[in-house]
């Protein structure tokens, strides 16, 4: 029996992205019958929808759920929303206090606000307990930092450091004046520009800044074709975090690829200087904020094996172990978080008829203060539709294998699974593969009878 189907594919800012999906739907036994951007002009009897959130019609893949395959849940704020993502795991570790969530994931506070005067009343309300922290530290001679994150940006855009009251005050500040100049049409975003639109604002998450990441320098990396080899006295420390991709499908198993990339930043690490002359290049991994997009900023965790952990008080180097570790807790991770999410049927439904693509960023830390401990990943964000055209020309086929395994392991059964059967046809066992090898089943969703 046929298992035709069509094919709509729109990604308008994108190109890279549909370049990927149309070669991964070209790989498979059974092609779709028809392609196009155009959803009104295909059959939609039989359909696959594998485009951009806004670009999908939902209804369609809500009405239909055993003949149109769409790749975006329709509902799942409690992922990539900063501040619905950390209410939703304070959620869940308060009911699994044991949950390696409760260890990996930075403190955090979420507050709404849209002018800083209205500071004043979260000090003594949900900024109580940071408010008697930067109080106490005043008093200290050890200084901690916090990172300021708006809950609806991405790719770097509204983050701010600050240690004190005052200095947050002056980020808000700063913002209301970003406002009245957005209004004026002077806030155009130049390249590394952190600055955010009003449309961004008012809903933040504030967690406390990780002092002790792991330091590599990018430029050790040993990478097919590299003709020469840092001498070891020049290798400065960058900051980097990893940026692994997660795939969620139906309702709902979610596969970790094993492929991590790790994102440095361009300008070796320091730490946080003076809340008025504070430099953020040094602190932000995200590649849309380097000026450059040098294609060194960007490595797989496999070529980190070998480089020297320039965080590390005795000359360590980061091992297969480490990567292997590593790797086994963003599966746990991932786990916890998605079954925290699935918790939260409000802000998060898993259909049937649906898949997603993920980025999900982890920042590594050496837990000893003399850097000589295990390292430790620590969940930072849940990103849709990752910018994955930002990877660089070098790590293409990283991609391409991972958009071909998401078409064999979420596309290709499903349009097998709901064709016509007559009743003497078999169901083929499905072959064991490279794709398969590729994704770690890290969580399958129980449902009891």
């Amino acid at each position: 029996m046929s298992t035709a189907f069509s094919a709509f594919v729109d990604w308008p800012f994108a190109p890279l992205t549909e370049r990927l999906v149309t070669r991964a739907l070209q790989s498979l036994p059974d092609k779709p019958s028809e392609v196009g951007s155009d959803l009104t002009s295909l059959n939609k009897s039989r359909c696959l929808q594998w485009s951009s959130y806004d670009s999908i019609d939902h209804d369609l893949t809500l009405a239909n759920p055993t003949t149109v395959l769409s790749s975006s849940y329709t509902i799942r704020k409690a992922l990539i929303r900063k501040h619905f993502l950390h209410r939703c795991i304070h959620s869940y570790t308060v009911k699994n206090p044991h949950s390696i969530l409760s260890s990996t994931v930075p403190k955090t506070w979420d507050i709404d606000i849209s002018y800083a005067d209205e500071l004043e009343e979260l000090w003594s309300d949900d900024l109580w307990d940071l408010g008697n922290e930067l109080d106490a530290q005043s008093e200290s001679e050890t200084k901690k930092w916090w990172i300021l994150k708006p809950s609806m940006a991405d790719r770097g855009m509204g983050i701010r450091l600050f240690d004190s009251k005052d200095a947050l005050r002056d980020i808000f500040e700063g913002f209301d004046e970003d406002t009245d100049s957005e209004n004026e049409g002077e806030n155009d975003s130049l390249p590394g520009d952190t600055s955010v639109f009003t449309s961004q604002l008012r809903y933040f998450v504030i967690q406390e800044y990780l002092h002790n990441p792991v330091l590599i320098d990018p430029n050790e990396v040993h990478t097919t074709g590299s003709e020469n080899e840092p001498i070891k006295s020049d290798l400065q420390g960058h900051k980097f975090h990893l940026r692994a991709y997660c795939i969620a499908s139906g309702d709902l198993t979610v596969y970790l690829y094993k492929r991590v990339l790790a994102l440095f930043s361009a300008v070796p690490y320091s730490q946080p200087g003076t809340a008025t002359d504070l430099d953020l290049r040094p602190h932000l991994t995200n590649t849309c904020l380097q000026n450059d997009h040098d294609e060194r900023n960007v490595r797989l965790l496999d070529e980190l094996v070998g480089c020297q952990l320039l965080s590390s008080s005795n000359e360590a180097h980061f091992t297969d172990s480490d990567k292997n570790s590593l790797i086994d807790q963003m599966a746990e991770i991932l786990a916890n978080t998605f079954e925290a999410a699935v918790q939260n049927p409000v802000h998060f439904q898993a259909l049937p008829n649906a898949f997603e693509l993920y980025g999900v960023d982890f920042l590594v830390t050496q837990e000893s203060a003399a850097g000589t401990g295990a390292l430790q990943a620590k969940l930072l964000e849940v990103n849709a539709e990752p910018a994955i055209e930002m990877t660089g020309p070098r790590l293409t086929w990283v991609l391409e294998d991972l958009f071909k395994a998401i078409a064999d392991t979420c596309v290709e059964p499903f349009f097998r699974n709901h064709h016509p059967r007559s009743t003497s046809e078999e169901k083929e066992p499905k072959k064991a593969d490279e794709k398969e090898v590729l994704l770690r089943e890290c969580y399958k969703r129980q449902r009891w009878a």
